[in-house]
């Protein structure tokens, strides 16, 4: 058994680690970062946290099977490129929405790169800890 203060430490640094990796996800499309390192980050907080604690516990904390978390990932990443298709345009092609914008201001913009890091960042996270808990379970 772990002792106590890797236990509670671990609650605090997975949390941390959780808010850091959606920053990580969310700069990424226009500084680097992105889906991926952000997903890779994700998952390493729920990783210490299974070492810590355990993997039922981990499993507990998550609520969802980190499958279906990597399978509506990869549904979420291929909406935002088929939606180019709606224009007409190639696969995967950006499209941008311009949130509240006027002719002074440009508004909040809101893009399909986004949501494709979104996806890649579920079927990251969904992907690795699928492999690290049945991995752990195996010992």
């Amino acid at each position: 058994m772990n002792s106590v203060i890797l236990r509670v430490g671990t609650r605090y640094l997975a949390g941390i680690l959780l808010v850091f990796s959606f920053y990580m996800m969310l700069r990424g499309h226009n500084e680097p970062g992105g889906g991926f390192i952000g997903g890779l980050t994700g998952a390493t907080g729920f990783v210490l946290y299974a070492i810590a604690c355990g993997t039922q516990d981990a499993r507990a904390a998550l609520r969802v099977l980190p499958q279906t978390i990597a399978m509506w990932g990869l549904g979420i990443a291929l909406l935002a490129g088929l939606f180019a298709a709606l224009f007409g345009d190639a696969l995967f092609t950006g499209q941008w929405l311009f949130i509240g914008a006027t002719e002074s201001d440009k508004g909040l913009p809101l893009s399909t790169v986004l949501v494709f890091d979104i996806g890649v960042y579920l079927v990251v996270f969904g992907s690795i800890l699928t492999l690290v808990f049945a991995m752990e379970e195996e010992v």
